[in-house]
């Protein structure tokens, strides 16, 4: 498969990560498409044309997290106007049992296409929001917030961590502190079923190549952020991982030719601008020890002094 790369300048082969979605030019590493879909048929197929059964695609596909149907077909029957609430209980009472597990995995879809994530993190969100769900201990709680919580967990999981802010941009309402409530109570409800997820401490890597790729970064440039956000593991920066990944791109910027504003680095990564001055101003005395070598000398790192201060 080819296709035109902006930082070779010519086309070349490129390859799909099915993992990320992502479209990558084998010969530098740019990211060419953040996302793809796959627009290939789920029609139901005919063998012959004869009266044999047909096992393929008939109606939805099944879920297997689904109780009655696999939710293959599923008709939502919403009350009607003018029926009297005491007939209507009457009738809901014996609605389909999965019908709010089918609601709650619309929902999770709905901020998956949202935030542009691979059907391996939703598939995974609806998992666990069935697992905490089936433990009958979530009355009470903010439903957008918890699914919020339920995708949240997912993408730390799959390794593909989106920051709070991200999640709350498409959480319906609910605050960063209950999306983080809900993330806590789901890992530990988890935990007490012996089915702990190893999601691990988040850390700026995991954001980066995104960031990068949202400011449109040529290959070197994401390539030393990379390494910088890397070796910032062995040092004693105490500031939030999407904090670091956010100054760290902006210094990386200011030593290239395409300079980024700090305007944009900020609506990229959705941190504040004055945070990610702070920031910078507390990385830059690393700076010989977080940007590689390579990529800038140490008479260049000087050039930050003044944007760093």
């Amino acid at each position: 498969m080819e296709d035109y790369c902006s930082d070779c300048k010519k086309t070349t082969v490129v390859v799909l990560d099915h993992s990320s979605g992502d479209t990558i030019c084998c010969e530098c590493g740019l990211v060419l498409e953040a996302r793809y879909i796959d627009e290939t048929s789920e029609w139901r197929t005919f063998e012959n044309d004869t009266n044999n059964s047909d096992p393929n695609r008939v109606g939805g596909p099944v879920n297997p997290l689904l109780a009655e149907n696999g939710g293959g077909l599923v008709t939502l029957i919403s009350k009607p106007s003018g029926v009297k609430s005491l007939g209507w209980n009457h009738v809901g009472s014996n609605k389909d049992p999965d019908s709010s597990l089918i609601q709650a995995f619309k929902s999770i879809a709905a901020m998956c296409d949202r935030l542009d994530l691979v059907a391996t993190i939703k598939d995974l969100a609806n998992e666990i929001y069935k697992k905490v769900a089936d433990l009958k201990s979530t009355r009470g709680r903010n439903r957008d917030a918890f699914l919020a919580a339920c995708l949240f967990v997912a993408c730390k999981q799959e390794h593909k961590a989106r920051t709070l802010k991200e999640i709350h941009s498409i959480a319906n309402g609910a605050t960063i502190k209950e999306i983080g409530r809900n993330t806590f109570f789901i890992e530990k409800q988890l935990k007490e079923i012996g089915e702990s997820m190893e999601t691990g401490a988040t850390d700026a890597g995991d954001f980066m190549r995104r960031f990068c790729s949202r400011l449109g970064m040529n290959h070197q440039a994401m390539k030393a952020a990379q390494e910088a956000v890397q070796n910032s593991k062995e040092l004693d920066i105490r500031r939030n991982p999407t904090s670091v990944a956010a100054a760290v791109i902006y210094m990386i910027t200011q030593l290239s030719d395409d300079r980024q504003f700090l305007k944009d680095v900020a609506i990229a990564t959705a941190v504040a601008e004055n945070t990610i001055k702070k920031s910078c101003k507390d990385l830059y005395p690393y700076a010989s020890r977080l940007i590689p070598n390579w990529y800038a000398k140490d008479e260049d790192l000087k050039n930050l002094d003044t944007l760093c201060q």
